[in-house]
């Protein structure tokens, strides 16, 4: 069972729900960790002062806010708390939106909402009236110390809160100089890429996918274990077509044999 990472309040106009968020995603990270070469042992990282030379203790740690290179502003924790916004313990729902008009750049980290004791009917009606609505809801929430922008939507029994990044964070690909004056493909090209698609279309399927570098790392880590020599995969050397269209048309046979095939 995961753990609540926030308890508190959806508000909308005077409906007060209170709910509990849960994380949506789990990190599977590799377990891999830094070692001194020399003798295999975990490296340690520490809060070091350059000033003073000496590792510093978790009580004398305080934030800085950076006006300029090497001149910061000192703040105490007690001094952040006093700024914390109204959103802190509540998550306000500021307008209901069409969720096909959010940017997919916008959403960042997931969560599930639930609601807590007492809060369960009006939860349910909201999360009713979005799905038949087919809207989402935009609000605002606190969490870690940095409030967001939000998106909540009807996701199977339950809420999904997405938050989202602030415009000033996201970066505008015309910014990209390799998207600049790109050519326009030919009509047949057009039409040999889109029949390729639709032979390569289906359904997606989460559970035929698989963490390859996890399994490769497994694989690894057993073969050293067991003093086994090491067998290293070639890498396949992929580059882009000299030929566009005969790598499209060689694309499409392959599919149609595969199709066939199967």
């Amino acid at each position: 069972m995961p753990k609540a990472i926030f308890a508190g309040s959806l508000s909308f106009g005077l409906v007060n729900i209170p709910i509990k968020i849960y994380p949506a995603t789990r990190s599977r990270g590799t377990a891999l960790r830094t070692l001194h070469a020399a003798c295999h042992t975990p490296l340690r990282h520490k809060r070091w002062c350059p000033k003073c030379e000496k590792e510093v203790p978790q009580e004398e740690v305080e934030y800085g806010f950076e006006l300029s290179k090497n001149r910061f502003v000192p703040l105490t924790e007690e001094e952040l708390s006093s700024i914390q916004p109204k959103s802190a313990k509540t998550i306000e729902i500021l307008t209901f939106v069409d969720p096909a008009g959010v940017d997919p750049l916008f959403p960042d980290t997931h969560y599930h909402v639930v609601p807590q004791e007492g809060g369960e009917r009006a939860f349910s009606l909201l999360r009713e009236v979005l799905s038949l609505t087919n809207r989402a809801a935009v609000g605002k929430m606190t969490l870690r110390e940095r409030e967001y922008v939000v998106l909540l939507r009807p996701y199977r029994q339950g809420l999904l809160l997405s938050t989202l990044h602030y415009l000033t964070e996201l970066v505008d690909p015309s910014e990209l100089k390799e998207l600049q004056g790109l050519p326009s493909p030919t009509e047949r090209e057009r039409e040999l890429a889109k029949t390729l698609l639709e032979s390569l279309s289906g359904e997606f399927r989460p559970e035929e996918y698989r963490d390859t570098f996890r399994e490769a790392l497994a694989e690894l880590v057993r073969q050293k274990a067991e003093g086994r020599p090491l067998v290293v995969p070639q890498e396949e050397k992929r580059e882009a077509p000299l030929d566009l269209m005969k790598a499209l048309e060689a694309s499409l046979a392959e599919a149609r044999r595969k199709k066939a095939g199967s």
